[in-house]
């Protein structure tokens, strides 16, 4: 971070106003002087990761960039989504770092050319896994078919139980099939386990339900 320091210490358009050597270190210039940008190193002594959370809840003030060397995908979606808006991976010009300041005082985003784009398609990828997830979200009454069909209960026997209709029961088991893509009672189980999709609270929603 000397080297930074040095290097930066001469340019017009930016003015130093503090610099530290550890993570610590990291939250008290923020506290105390609240600077426009903090330029913070990965693998500086103590959780860098953990001071970037709390700087992006707490500091908004302060927009962060990240100077490392670390390239992995998962880290800087991690850093990115604690509110880092900057990541410079070492390596790069030093004109890359000046630039980044800019930008991310001016309040856009920076990200290494190159190392952007994977970055950007991986959290495009995670936001549609999410999305699917979402969709696949079973409704209350779908809960309750599922859970009796994990008991190998009939059609007619999840009607009485729930006092509902068989009719009822193969529309949802219709609905249930085309949203978890499954071609029978017992692949509609197995996706349901699979993917996670039913409440932990489930059990305790109501399975005896008097609704329609």
């Amino acid at each position: 971070m000397e080297g930074l320091v040095s290097l930066y210490s001469g340019k017009s358009d930016l003015e130093i106003v503090a610099k530290g050597e550890n993570a610590v270190d990291a939250l008290k210039i923020v506290e105390e002087i609240s600077p426009h940008v903090l330029v913070l190193d990965l693998s500086m002594p103590g959780n860098a990761m953990a001071a970037i959370e709390r700087i992006g809840q707490n500091y908004q003030a302060t927009r962060i960039i990240v100077f490392t060397a670390n390239s992995s995908i998962e880290t800087a979606i991690q850093a990115l989504n604690y509110g880092v808006t900057g990541y410079v991976l070492k390596g790069s010009s030093a004109d890359d770092l000046h630039e980044a300041i800019r930008v991310v005082h001016d309040g856009d985003t920076f990200i290494t050319a190159g190392f952007a784009t994977k970055v950007m398609m991986a959290m495009k990828t995670a936001d549609l896994r999410r999305r699917t997830q979402a969709q696949k979200r079973l409704s209350l009454r779908e809960e309750q078919i599922v859970r009796h069909l994990m008991r190998g209960s009939t059609n007619r026997e999840i009607a009485a139980c729930l006092d509902i209709t068989e009719t009822t029961v193969k529309h949802y088991m219709t609905m249930l099939m085309h949203k978890l893509d499954a071609r029978n009672r017992v692949e509609v189980v197995l996706a349901a386990q699979k993917l996670n999709v039913i409440a932990d609270g489930g059990a305790n929603r109501g399975m005896s339900g008097r609704f329609k």
